[in-house]
C-alpha cells in the first residue's frame, strides 16, 4: 500500500467516527429537525412567500455590490454558486456508489430539515451583520458566535477551520473535478486545466465583492438552467424508467441489496452516512458557509433573507442534486466500476451519446468554477476576521496555489479529506446556531406578527446599517436578552 493510500485510509478510519451514527448525523439531522419544529415548520409554511420574495423582482443585472454589500438576489446567487458544485454532479455519483441508491432519500430527508437551519443561519448573519475596518458590511459565523455567544476563541477556531475547509481543500475538490472530467471527455492534461482554473480564478478574486456578486448573479441561474434541461431531456426519453429508479431509491434506504440487485455492497449505514455527508457537501446546511453571503445582503427584514436561503437548498438539492441522481437511475449507470464524476458522465453519454461527456464536462466546469468564487468569498471573509486586510493578496495567492494542487490529487484523499475539514467546521457552527436559537425564534415571530401586518418591527432593514442601526440592533439583543432572563426568574419563582 503507497503513502498516499496509507494516509486516504486514515482519514477514512477518521470520518467514519466523524460522519457516524452518533456524531454529524445526529447531530446536523437533529439540528434541522429543531429547527423545523421550534419555528412552525417554516420551510413549508413560508415557501410561497420565500419563493415570491426571491423571483419576484428577479435581475440578472442588479445595483452593483460594493461597501454596502450585495442584493438580496445577489447574496443568494453567490450561496447558490458555492452550494450548486461538484457535490451535485460528482458528489452524489460517488455517494451512490458508496451508499447504494439509498443515500439519494436521506439527501432528501436531511435537505428537508436543513432548510430550517440555513433559515437561522441566515437569520442570525443577518442580525450580527457589521463594519469592518475597512467600511465594508461584513458578516457570518464568527461574528454570530463572538457577538452572540461571546466566544472570541470559538469564533477563532471557526474561522481557521472554514480557510482550510473551503479556501483550502474544498477548492482543492472543484479543481480536481474540472480537470478530472476534461481529461476524460476532452483528453485535456491536468496541468493545463489548471492553469487555465488559477487564471480565470485570480481574474475575480482580485475584483472582490463587485466582481464576485456580478460574476454570481449571472453565471448561477444560466448554469443551473442549462444543466437542468439536458438531465430533463434524458428523462424524458427514458420516462418509462422514471418510476422504477424512484421506487429504487425509496427501497434502497432501507434495503441497499434489494435496490441493487447486490451489485453495490452499501448497509444502511452506509446509505445514510454517505447521503448526509454528501448531502451536507451540496446543501451546506449547518456547516457556517452560506451565512456569509446572506450576511451581505440588503433586506428589509432579517427573516426574509432566511426565506432566500430556503430557495437556495430547494435549488441546490431537489432541482440540481435530483436531476444527476435521476439521469444516473434511468440510464441504468449505477453498476459498482465507475464512481464520482466519471459515473455522471457516463449516464450522460448513454442519454446524449457521445456529446453527453462533453456536456458534463462544460457543466461541472461553471459548477465547480462558481462554487470555487463562493468558496473563496467565503473563506477570505474569515481571513479579514482574524487577519485584516494586511494580507489577503498573499491568500488569494495561496488559494490559487491549493487550486493547482487539487488538478493532480488521486480524487478519493481529496473528497475524504474535505468530508474530514467540512464535519470540523459544523462543530463551532451548530454550537452557536443552537445556542442563540431563541432570537431567531423571535426574530420570526417579530418577521410574522409585526412585518408581516405593517406595524414597526424590532429588527429593522438592513439597508439602513449605519452606526444608529447597529446600536438599536445591539439594544435589541441586550432587550430580547434581558426578557429571557425575566421569564426565567419567573419560572423559578414558580
Amino acid at each position: 500500500m503507497s503513502a498516499m493510500d496509507q494516509l486516504t485510509e486514515i482519514v477514512r478510519n477518521i470520518n467514519s467516527i466523524l460522519w457516524g451514527p452518533w456524531c454529524l448525523i445526529p447531530i446536523l439531522v437533529g439540528t434541522g429537525i429543531f429547527f423545523t419544529f421550534r419555528l412552525r415548520f417554516v420551510q413549508v409554511r413560508q415557501f410561497g412567500r420565500a419563493f415570491k420574495h426571491v423571483f419576484g423582482q428577479l435581475s440578472f443585472n442588479g445595483e452593483k455590490a460594493g461597501q454596502h454589500g450585495m442584493t438580496s438576489f445577489q447574496s443568494l446567487a453567490t450561496a447558490v454558486a458555492a452550494q450548486v458544485g461538484t457535490g451535485n454532479l460528482a458528489g452524489v455519483a460517488t455517494a451512490m456508489v458508496m451508499g447504494g441508491p439509498g443515500a439519494i432519500f436521506w439527501m432528501w430527508l436531511a435537505a428537508f430539515f436543513g432548510m430550517a437551519t440555513i433559515f437561522a443561519e441566515a437569520v442570525l448573519a443577518q442580525i450580527y451583520r457589521t463594519h469592518d475596518s475597512q467600511g465594508n458590511v461584513t458578516g457570518g459565523p464568527a461574528y454570530y458566535i463572538s457577538k452572540g455567544l461571546g466566544s472570541k476563541t470559538l469564533a477563532t477556531i471557526f474561522s481557521l477551520l472554514i480557510i482550510i475547509a473551503l479556501g483550502f481543500i474544498g477548492n482543492m475538490v472543484q479543481a480536481n473535478s474540472i480537470t478530472t472530467s476534461f481529461q476524460s471527455a476532452f483528453n485535456i492534461p491536468n496541468w493545463v486545466s489548471g492553469v487555465f482554473i488559477i487564471l480565470i480564478a485570480g481574474f475575480i478574486f482580485i475584483g472582490g465583492i463587485k466582481r464576485i456578486a456580478s460574476f454570481a448573479e449571472k453565471m448561477v441561474p444560466f448554469m443551473a438552467s442549462v444543466y437542468v434541461l439536458g438531465s430533463l431531456y434524458i428523462i424524458a426519453i427514458n420516462i418509462d424508467m422514471l418510476f422504477p429508479s424512484l421506487q429504487a431509491i425509496i427501497i434502497g434506504a432501507f434495503d441497499p441489496s434489494a435496490a441493487t440487485g447486490g451489485v453495490i455492497g452499501a448497509s444502511i449505514k452506509e446509505a445514510i452516512r454517505y447521503g448526509v455527508a454528501r448531502g451536507l457537501f451540496s446543501n451546506e446546511a449547518g456547516m457556517g458557509s452560506t451565512p456569509h453571503a446572506h450576511a451581505v445582503a440588503r433586506v428589509r427584514h432579517p427573516a426574509e433573507q432566511g426565506l432566500a436561503a430556503i430557495i437556495g437548498l430547494f435549488i441546490d438539492t431537489f432541482i440540481v442534486l435530483n436531476a444527476t441522481a435521476i439521469v444516473i437511475m434511468v440510464t441504468g449507470s449505477l453498476d459498482g466500476t465507475t464512481t464520482g464524476i466519471v459515473l455522471t458522465q457516463t449516464a450522460f453519454v448513454k442519454g446524449m451519446g457521445t456529446a453527453g461527456a462533453g456536456f458534463v464536462a462544460i457543466c461541472l466546469f461553471f459548477a465547480a468554477f462558481t462554487t470555487i468564487i463562493g468558496w473563496y468569498f467565503f473563506a477570505s471573509q474569515n481571513f479579514k476576521y482574524l487577519f485584516g486586510y494586511k494580507n489577503v493578496n498573499m491568500f488569494s495567492i495561496v488559494v490559487l496555489c491549493f487550486l493547482l494542487m487539487g488538478a493532480f490529487l488521486e480524487v478519493n484523499l481529496v473528497w475524504e479529506l474535505a468530508d474530514l475539514f467540512n464535519g470540523l467546521m459544523v462543530i463551532p457552527n451548530i454550537i452557536a446556531v443552537i445556542g442563540l436559537y431563541k432570537l431567531v425564534t423571535r426574530a420570526v415571530a417579530d418577521y410574522d406578527k409585526k412585518f408581516l401586518t405593517g406595524k414597526t418591527p424590532l429588527f429593522g432593514a438592513s439597508e439602513q446599517l449605519t452606526d444608529h442601526f447597529a446600536n438599536r440592533q445591539a439594544a435589541v439583543r441586550r432587550s430580547m436578552a434581558k426578557g429571557m432572563v425575566r421569564e426565567k426568574n419567573a419560572r423559578d419563582d414558580e
